[in-house]
């Protein structure tokens, strides 16, 4: 836990840059500026903010979305990369801990993936959503639990989700039981309407009070103008309003200023970290209030690359020391071990 009793913290939510590639970037930056001009320690931005959410996924057949999922390959953004080195260098300018929605081109797939980094502009995590929800699994690959993890910040330990991974229980159990301090949650906003930001409010507050922690919630927010750019059929522009709950949660459930649901702007609130023992005292998810007799959960924490070669396993992992110990009893050839270590490998992974 931090040594300062009070944390600035800011959820952002403003408009995308839809017009001119690299221009949210640059809102980025000068966001994050004004935010360390507020004295502001840590902010959040919205989910795949950079460039921009697929909302075309959302309102167009896949038979009609190549031009527009082609254009977001080419302006999403490799990390690390360009974009990733601008706002690293922002955050360390302002001394603010930042946390980033991207769209991830990773050679020939896009992934939605959140950014933290540290106040002196370290690239702390980048993790990948897990499954990408209902129409978006047309846009994003998966990502894998090497991601799930918390990291330790200027400003405590920040763990992150994105969306509907907070419908995940047991993805919000792996971050709770790494004592996540400030959990950072990213949503689209600007869809669907009311009953998404309803949904979304009884979420965060939920996940405040399970992890006793704070939840720093950003939300993305489109103009009329964006909207109309977007789709010229009226039904789905009115599917493209509405559904935004930026907010700053306590780790007692409460709002500690009024939330977001409208228009462009920094919510900003200090927070008390002495609130996370307090709630804790009473109910903590993954200790005194945890029975890992009865109920428990397991982690695979390794990345999962399509391939993995034996020349990158170190010589002393379980796999390559069982495989040596067999071709002793046996008398197996180097080479009928090193395919018999490809094939376990493959099988493990």
């Amino acid at each position: 836990m931090t040594g300062s009793s009070l944390v600035r913290v800011a959820a952002a939510q403003i408009t995308p840059v839809l017009d001119r590639p690299g221009g949210t970037v640059e809102k980025v930056v000068d966001t994050i500026a004004e935010a360390g001009r507020q004295g502001v320690r840590m902010i959040v931005f919205p989910e795949t903010f950079v460039p921009y959410y697929p909302y075309f996924s959302f309102i167009e057949p896949p038979v009609k979305s190549g031009p527009q999922h082609m254009r977001l390959y080419a302006e999403a953004v490799t990390a690390p990369g360009p974009a990733v080195d601008a706002v690293a260098a922002a955050a360390r300018a302002a001394g603010t801990v930042v946390v980033l929605g991207i769209n991830e081109r990773d050679h020939g797939t896009v992934y939605n993936a959140q950014l933290i980094f540290d106040a002196d502009g370290e690239l702390l995590l980048k993790r990948r959503k897990l499954t990408p929800s209902f129409h978006e699994r047309m846009v994003w690959g998966q990502g894998d639990g090497s991601g799930l993890k918390v990291v330790d910040t200027a400003v405590g330990r920040v763990g992150a989700l994105a969306c509907w991974e907070h419908y995940n229980p047991l993805a919000r159990y792996a971050l709770m039981s790494q004592h996540e301090e400030i959990h950072a949650a990213q949503f689209p906003g600007s869809m669907v309407g009311q009953v998404f930001a309803d949904q979304m409010e009884v979420t965060i507050r939920h996940h405040a009070l399970e992890s006793g922690c704070f939840v720093v919630n950003a939300t993305g927010w489109l103009t009329d103008a964006q909207i109309a750019s977007i789709t010229e059929d009226d039904r789905m522009r009115k599917v493209l309003r509405g559904g935004c709950c930026t907010a700053i949660v306590s780790p007692e459930g409460a709002h500690l200023v009024p939330p977001m649901w409208e228009g462009e702007g920094l919510l900003v609130a200090d927070l008390d970290m002495a609130l996370i023992i307090k709630r804790k005292r009473m109910l903590d998810s993954v200790g005194h209030y945890a029975r890992p007799e009865l109920l428990s959960l397991t982690v695979d924490d390794r990345p999962h690359p399509p391939v993995t070669r034996l020349s990158q396993v170190a010589r002393s992992s379980p796999i390559a020391t069982d495989l040596r110990s067999r071709s002793d009893d046996h008398d197996l050839e180097p080479r009928a071990v090193d395919q018999r270590a490809a094939v376990v490998r493959r099988t493990a992974g």
